[in-house]
């Protein structure tokens, strides 16, 4: 502990986000553990803590796995909301690393646990939905901001007047999505021709706000459906849609979109991490909800397919006023613009490539923006 009541210089973090309660999304996995391992790059102590509804057999394996391959085991923990009963580490033990904690991240607010929460001094609200979390907590819904001291997000727009996201009366810090770049190299072979992506369908319902709908990423894919017939390579989504999505699922065959299997290709992070570095260059169509708010997010899966070596063309939200563009990132707004960012791709993919994995050292290197946020809540 450094003297004259400053704070040390190793942190006691406690870190809450979904790691293995949705089992078998190796991306999302990913998300939760670029911070978790970013902030233990930094020489901090970190626990996690997931807070699950129901403490499934699926998971437990799924949790089991994850924390042995990235050495969280005994810093981790599965928690049964409500409850004290726990997979990993034990509820008593959980009481006292966080009696112990100097900062909690929370991501969306998921831990409401008063014994883990109440005393920890600096409380970080991690937003990783920016827009959705908002106008929800305009609504009414309780999406767990009470209690933080410190709300952060990855709309990197929040608080601009170009962006439609109300700010809810919350002084937010805005943060780009980190990556851990020693478990991201650059990639060698390419396995997947063409552009590829992974994404989630649906993830709940959309929102309704002055005349816009801020919808999910189906609603975002459908202006794309005709786009592969339109370009000269492969164009392949890793895609979680329900069967009963039948007129979706027929319009995307029937354009030639080559729908892979999500669990198959991305089912955990070593998959994941394969499928990225595999593929030729990422489309990444956001949702709907992202677009229309302009809340300037930006993908961590697009920051880990930059990280790989693998260009980006990422659709507009904004993020171009924070980050360069024209080399290894490419924007687009309409379909004719992702025509064009192919052809550009196609003309010079080296140079592209090359840029791509400059772009994430500069901008997304998980020691430079962890040590930013933590700088920017006092904690650094």
């Amino acid at each position: 502990m450094a003297s004259g009541g400053s704070r040390p210089s190793t942190l006691r973090i406690l870190f809450s986000g979904m790691l293995a309660g949705d089992p078998y999304h190796g991306g999302a996995t990913w998300t939760v553990l670029q911070y978790v391992l970013g902030l233990r790059r930094l020489g901090h102590d970190v626990a996690l803590v997931e807070p699950v509804q129901d403490v499934r057999s699926a998971s437990v394996d799924y949790f089991r796995d994850v924390t042995a391959q990235f050495g969280l085991e005994g810093r981790a923990a599965l928690l049964r909301a409500g409850a004290q009963e726990t997979v990993g580490l034990p509820y008593p033990r959980l009481v006292e690393l966080a009696r112990d904690a100097n900062l909690l991240v929370n991501v969306s607010g998921m831990l409401r646990d008063g014994r883990l929460f109440d005393r920890i001094p600096t409380r970080i609200y991690l937003d990783l939905d920016p827009g959705f979390n908002q106008l929800w907590h305009e609504d009414g819904i309780d999406v767990g901001f009470d209690g933080h001291t410190h709300f952060a997000s990855v709309g990197l727009g929040l608080g601009r007047s170009s962006c439609t996201a109300p700010r809810c009366g919350v002084d937010w810090i805005t943060t780009l999505q980190p990556v851990v770049l020693d478990e991201w190299r650059v990639a060698e072979a390419i396995a997947y021709e063409g552009v590829t992506t992974v994404a989630n369908w649906r993830g709940y319902g959309s929102i309704e706000r002055g005349g816009i709908v801020y919808g999910q990423k189906a609603h975002s894919f459908r202006a794309f459906f005709d786009l592969p017939p339109r370009v000269p390579v492969p164009v392949s989504a890793a895609l979680a849609i329900h069967e009963d999505e039948e007129r979706d699922l027929a319009a995307l065959r029937e354009n030639g979109w080559r729908l892979l299997d999500p669990r198959e290709v991305a089912g955990s992070p070593d998959r994941y991490r394969r499928f990225v570095g595999g593929s030729w260059a990422e489309l990444g169509i956001a949702k709907s909800g992202y677009v229309l708010s302009r809340s300037g997010w930006f993908s961590d899966r697009s920051a880990c397919y930059l990280a790989s070596g693998r260009p980006v063309l990422a659709q507009e939200t904004g993020f171009s006023d924070f980050l360069p563009t024209g080399e290894g990132l490419l924007k687009f707004e309409t379909i004719d613009d992702a025509v064009a960012a192919i052809e550009e791709l196609r003309s010079d993919y080296e140079r592209h490539a090359h840029a791509a994995r400059a772009l994430a050292e500069e901008h997304f290197d998980s020691d430079r923006v962890l040590s930013r946020l933590l700088e920017l809540v006092g904690a650094s």
